[in-house]
């Protein structure tokens, strides 16, 4: 009995994609992991794997192991501030999985951010920035790169910092009509940002790192 192959491994899923059960299965920078098998499970916009792979502990002795990975590409977020002003500019638009875990109404406040997709991380950030909120960055400053979710999702998110010049932007609402995006913006001081990190009108992981950098070793932070 012939089965079809899954699209996404040796014929092409609705994205054009192939190879993609092939990930991970030559990594050889580690000598305690040996990756045995890789299933695909879905190739839908992103991409969901498990992965079977022996590692060799602290004693010596290998077990097997699996783990399911989400690959949705790598991405980058910025900080927009105004250091004349101490305002930074943030974004607030739905995010369905947040409202369907608890969120109130799943309106999350940002800052602006988005996928690669096949640019580099600062050709990515200025585009999204400009997408988001309008304001065009030449200059970006990295900040640092971090895996916000290790346990399960692949992404590495690449942080950066720009100056804005508040007294010139106009608008309050961004983002592309032809992907869906209803983005609002917004502009606060940077004690009002960061107190709503205290009562919780801001509880996205990437914005309050940056707004916490942006205090400790940042443009708001103590001479």
């Amino acid at each position: 009995m012939t089965t079809t192959p899954r699209p996404g491994t040796t014929v092409p899923d609705h994205r054009g994609r192939t190879g993609l059960h092939l990930t991970g299965r030559d990594l050889d920078r580690n000598p305690r992991v040996e990756v045995t098998d890789v299933e695909l499970l879905a190739a839908g916009w992103h991409v969901l794997r498990a992965t079977t792979f022996r590692y060799r502990g602290d004693d010596g002795s290998w077990a097997t192991q699996k783990r399911e990975t989400y690959d949705r590409g790598n991405g980058a977020t910025i900080l927009l501030y105004d250091p004349a002003r101490r305002t930074v500019l943030l974004t607030r638009q739905f995010r369905y999985p947040v409202y369907v875990n608890d969120h109130p109404d799943g309106m999350l406040v940002e800052t602006a951010a988005g996928l690669l997709d096949d640019d580099d991380a600062v050709t990515a950030i200025r585009r999204e920035a400009e997408e988001e909120t309008g304001v065009v960055v030449t200059e970006v400053q990295p900040v640092f790169e971090v895996y916000m979710s290790p346990g399960s999702v692949t992404e590495r998110l690449h942080f950066f910092a720009a100056a804005y010049d508040g007294s010139t932007r106009t608008g309050d609402r961004g983002g592309l009509a032809e992907e869906g995006e209803e983005i609002e913006i917004l502009e606060y001081d940077i004690d009002e940002a960061r107190g709503l990190i205290r009562s919780g009108g801001i509880q996205d992981a990437k914005t309050i790192m940056l707004l916490q950098w942006a205090v400790l070793d940042g443009p708001f932070a103590p001479a």
